[in-house]
């Protein structure tokens, strides 16, 4: 079980390395298509898909580290006001919800994919299939999460000490 919580680990940093490192190209992009505007009046075409394909991938993969923490499509209010049988069934409730929206966006973001792959992008060298992938992969990262959720329950409180384990 210490491989598997260190495989989810892995993933989950590599998630947060992606939806940064897209984030920054979002602002570079989103930069160079004001520059293009306004200072040498002539905006570049491509910029826009771009920068729609560089949020998707930002936000869904986002969303898949927050279902990982348990701070997104938790309802805390209602989880945490619950007696704590109901509190268990109703994480549990929630997780597979997780689990299956996530495995809806992997699966029609891939039809999405294959449907727009023969279909130039409007301004952008790329085919339209690729402005969906941030739709697929955070999909499949959002049921993986959830599914990691179910298997190991709560998240760690990153707010909370550490833990110590004794021999």
């Amino acid at each position: 079980m210490s491989a598997l919580k260190g495989a989810f680990a892995a993933l989950a940093r590599l998630t947060v390395f992606i939806a940064a490192v897209s984030l920054c190209g979002l602002v570079v992009v989103l930069a160079w298509q004001v520059f293009g505007r306004y200072v040498l009046n002539n905006s570049p075409s491509w910029t826009e898909p771009v920068a729609l394909t560089l949020m998707g991938i930002a936000a869904l993969f986002g969303a898949a580290i927050a279902v990982r923490a348990e701070s997104h499509f938790a309802f805390p209010t209602l989880v945490e006001s619950s007696p704590a049988p109901i509190r268990a069934l109703l994480k549990t409730f929630g997780r597979l919800i997780e689990f299956g929206f996530g495995l809806a966006l992997a699966w029609f973001g891939g039809f999405l994919i294959a449907d727009a792959w023969n279909v130039p992008m409007a301004g952008a060298p790329f085919p339209e299939g690729v402005a969906n992938i941030g739709v697929c992969v955070g999909g499949a990262l959002i049921a993986i999460f959830a599914l990691e959720r179910l298997i190991f329950g709560d998240a760690p409180d990153p707010h909370g000490a550490p833990t110590t384990q004794e021999p």
